[in-house]
């Protein structure tokens, strides 16, 4: 058993308290949080189970990785605060373990990283001997391993598009979905995460790793970006009122350019009420999906959706990308230490799990 270290308990680490408990070769060894009300807690409270697992959750980061713990998967946020997040993996990978998380965008590309993040890892990996893996759905499975795999079924090829269409009011995270991506923002305020640049900065490196996938040489990568203002005000369950005339929906693409076409193409489609941006695509029913599409011939579509605590899709998606990550954990312990991206591991087969519950 490899004794696994969950960090955060937020929407990525609920899943992956219980995704580490179901895996038969992990074993839950300790939880770290942030929030002083967690400390003390049982880590099944915790992740919503109906059971205790007999692991107290501690804000002692030190303490738990002078253990020099084997595994570690970083769920907390690096959305609002990266550079916290890179210290506190490095100081993992720094304690020998190996580690996985979403929280890095910058690192699902490795080879073509800000070399200001890039080193800070080596460097640990080198002193430590641990391990980095960074993914998620989107970025992540969702345009790398997915339309890797479904480009294989293709005859001729065209154009891969990815999208993410998704309802974010079922997405339990306000600050990113209010500040981030300015849904119930006025149309003049400038979200962060769709300022110039910016996209690329997050969804390019899906992009690169697609191209050398299907070994074809990028002429350069473009963004395009629109929004959308809501007709009336809507009331949402989880997020609250968002007023007429304030963004309701952002459509944007990260384009990969090949001998001057859009070839390789990243989209979201975004809505805080599906009444807004109507013409625009939709998922083919419910909250929200994940689409792959190969034009060619033939041409091929393949939608995934995914459902977790209680039906819900955000949560779903949660899931499935704390999956990949949980479940390369295993690959990632018997391998040499170093710095992976998703085009090198392995999108693992569930063995050993048929029929297993977590406790």
């Amino acid at each position: 058993m490899i004794p696994t270290i969950v960090w955060g308990t937020g929407n990525v680490g609920r899943a992956a308290i219980r995704c580490v408990t179901a895996h038969p070769a992990l074993e839950l060894s300790a939880v770290l949080v942030h929030d002083p009300a967690k400390v003390g807690r049982d880590a099944g409270e915790l992740a919503g189970l109906d059971t205790e697992l007999g692991v107290r959750a501690t804000d002692d980061i030190d303490a738990v990785l002078a253990v020099r713990p084997r595994a570690v998967v970083y769920a907390a946020s690096g959305d609002i605060r990266p550079d916290d997040a890179l210290a506190d993996i490095v100081r993992a990978i720094r304690a020998g373990a190996v580690v996985v998380t979403p929280a890095l965008y910058a690192l699902y590309d490795p080879r073509n990283a800000p070399a200001e993040i890039r080193d800070p890892v080596l460097a640990a990996i080198e002193d430590g001997g641990g391990s980095l893996f960074v993914s998620g759905v989107d970025p992540g499975w969702g345009n790398d391993v997915l339309p890797v795999l479904i480009s294989g079924l293709a005859g001729t090829l065209d154009v891969v598009r990815c999208q993410e269409i998704f309802d974010y009011s079922t997405y339990d995270q306000p600050d990113s979905v209010r500040y981030l991506v300015g849904m119930g923002q006025p149309m003049e305020y400038q979200p962060p995460m769709l300022l110039p640049s910016v996209p690329t900065m997050v969804w390019g490196g899906q992009i690169r790793l697609l191209a050398r996938a299907l070994d074809v040489e990028l002429d350069d990568i473009r963004e395009t970006v629109e929004r959308r203002a809501l007709d009336a005000t809507v009331q949402t369950v989880r997020m609250g009122e968002f007023a007429a005339g304030t963004q309701g929906a952002v459509r944007f693409e990260v384009q990969g350019i090949v001998e001057g076409e859009a070839r390789i193409v990243i989209e979201h489609v975004t809505r805080i009420h599906p009444d807004c941006a109507p013409d625009w695509p939709s998922p083919p029913d419910g909250e929200g999906a994940h689409r792959v599409i190969i034009e060619g011939s033939p041409r091929i579509e393949v939608n995934v959706t995914a459902t977790d605590e209680g039906g819900n899709r955000a949560a779903g998606g949660n899931a499935t990308a704390v999956g990949r990550l949980v479940n390369a954990i295993d690959w990632l312990v018997a391998a040499d230490p170093g710095l992976y991206d998703a085009l090198e591991v392995p999108l693992r087969a569930a063995v050993g799990k048929l029929g297993r519950k977590s406790p």
